[in-house]
This record gives C-alpha cells, structure tokens and sequence, in this order.
C-alpha cells in the first residue's frame, strides 16, 4: 500500500454522497433514514485494486450543493479523483454534475484526475428523470465512467471504487527515456 489517495465526493444536495460512503466503507446506512446535511467529512477506507492491491483512499465528502451556492475551489488543486454523484430522480442534481465536471476541466492545472459518475438511487426506476441512456452518452462524450448504483444495494457502489482506486494507482509505465547513456567524451549524463 503506498501513498493514501484524495478523491473528492461533491455533487447536488441530498443525492446520496454520504449514504454511498458509509455503504461502501462500513455496510451501515439505514435506507430510508433522514439525510443529514454534511459540511466536510473526511473517510479513509482501503480497497482492493483490480491488481489485488489493497489501495488507501481518503475520501472528502463534500457539503451538498444547492441553487446558487458554488463548489470550493481548493478541492481541485489536491484531488487525484473526483466521485461525481447526482440522483436518477433529480434532473437539477444532474445539471449540477455536469457543471461541476466542466469545473474540474477548467481547473485542475492540466493535472491528470480519475472522474468517476455515480447516478445514485437506481431502485426508484418510477421516479426516474434523468434518462438512462442519455446520461450514458453524455460520459462517454466526456469520457468519464458513469454507473447507477443503488444505496440499497451494496453490491452497486464495488466495481465503480474498484475503478476508481485502480486507475489512480496504475504503475508507470517504462519510459524509453534512458537513465544513462555515454555522450562522447564525457562521463554518463547523470554522474
């Protein structure tokens, strides 16, 4: 296990952030109880990479968004990922997702992030209102991944963090870029 992993969870109010992490991490969130409004809390949970790594990952849960309110910019200068969430029953909670990856475009310093796009609350199929497939198209015109996951259903939130932890830790690859090489005459380069 090397170094912990920032990722930031942000998203529209009440679509879930906090509910996924205790879900994820500690398998104890009631469904159905009262959301409860989050300033910041900060959870460290270890997760197995696709690799069969254990990775910690230190995951900032952001205070939901409302109308008007604007997301700190200090969360895209540290985070190495980002968990965009937005509900299935909100097409405001969308929009505000898609603002929000837009945000991170503009200024994460040409950093490179894993974004991952959660559509929380897949099992209220009758409430829906953000279209399945246009929600998907539209990840793949940002080139993000985008899974619906359900509180409810533990097993949803597994693959998405498994994702998200493994292309934040994938190794370097080789550089072709020599570490030492003769220049006629005179030593290595790096002597």
């Amino acid at each position: 296990m090397g170094k912990s992993c920032k990722v930031v969870v942000c998203g529209f109010s009440a679509v879930g952030k906090t509910a996924i992490l205790q879900q994820l991490l500690y398998a104890n969130h009631v469904v159905g109880s009262e959301p409860i409004e989050t300033l910041e809390d900060i959870y460290i949970g270890s997760i197995e990479t696709d690799r069969g790594v254990r990775e910690q990952v230190r995951f900032y849960d952001t205070r939901g968004l409302k109308e008007g309110s604007e997301f700190p910019k200090h969360y895209f200068s540290f985070a190495e990922g980002f968990v965009l969430v937005y509900s299935i029953d909100s097409k405001e909670s969308f929009k505000r997702m898609e603002a929000l990856k837009k945000d991170i475009d503009r200024y994460r310093d040409k950093k490179e992030v894993v974004i991952v796009v959660l559509g929380n609350k897949c099992d209220l199929q009758d409430q829906r209102r953000v279209d399945h497939d246009s929600a998907q198209h539209w990840a793949k015109t940002e080139k993000v991944r985008l899974w619906e996951v359900s509180v409810a259903d533990r097993r949803t939130l597994i693959e998405p963090f498994v994702h998200l932890a493994s292309k934040m830790t994938q190794p370097q690859s080789k550089s072709t870029f020599p570490l030492s090489r003769k220049i006629k005459g005179s030593g290595s380069l790096d002597s």
